[in-house]
């Protein structure tokens, strides 16, 4: 069966997605329309990369409401939302040869955040700066696995307050129906990637 696809410039004009500046109480910093991300340099312009698929879009307004539920004060801030296709497929090139592409989907699959179905996302504090993770965005070392946070709590690689910013994180995200992954803390997936590649449509 094949994928059905649109492309990114037809996204405005879409139903069934959202743009990130329709969902109230959170924080827009797409890190890939920035230079702040491990290739260095701008990737979305002139594209707006803003958008969520609207069944991701409401996640995130169901996982704000349990922050402002909770932890008043705190709010979620969104690194990552759409990611168009064409840019996974720089990202992939980019990573050639490193032993890094295991933080990568491989376009020849896709990725969830080409379908507005990913989010990748951090939490800012009253005083409006990002809770401490133990690591930024895009960090791709063992720190940065949920999987191992237990072996690195233990080290003293992790602190207790890095850890317990994390798990709030996901308290809030997996809350709102999001599933996680083993190498990204900041990684969030709404559903099962495997329903999302063979029923939603992909973005070029």
């Amino acid at each position: 069966m094949t994928t059905p696809t649109i492309t990114s410039e037809q996204i405005a004009a879409h139903p069934d997605y959202r743009h990130l500046s329709t969902i109230a109480g959170i924080g827009i910093d797409l890190r890939y329309a920035t230079p702040h991300n491990f290739v260095g340099r701008d990737l979305y312009s002139p594209l707006d990369c803003a958008w969520l698929h609207r069944d991701a879009a409401a996640a995130v307004e169901r996982a704000v409401a349990w922050l402002a539920a909770r932890r008043p004060g705190c709010h979620l801030l969104v690194l990552d939302a759409l990611r168009p296709h064409r840019v996974q497929e720089q990202l992939w090139e980019a990573l050639a040869g490193t032993g890094l592409r295991m933080y990568l989907a491989d376009p020849a699959r896709g990725s969830i955040h080409s379908y507005g179905m990913a989010v990748d996302a951090t939490i800012t504090g009253e005083d409006g700066r990002e809770l401490d993770m133990g690591t930024g965005f895009d960090d791709m070392t063992e720190l940065s696995h949920p999987a191992l946070e237990p072996e690195m709590l233990a080290t003293g690689r992790l602190t207790a307050q890095q850890a317990a910013n994390r798990q709030l994180l996901r308290d809030a995200m997996f809350g709102a129906g999001f599933v996680g992954i083993n190498s990204e803390w900041w990684h969030f997936d709404c559903g099962d990637r495997e329903l999302v590649r063979a029923g939603f449509t992909r973005v070029l």
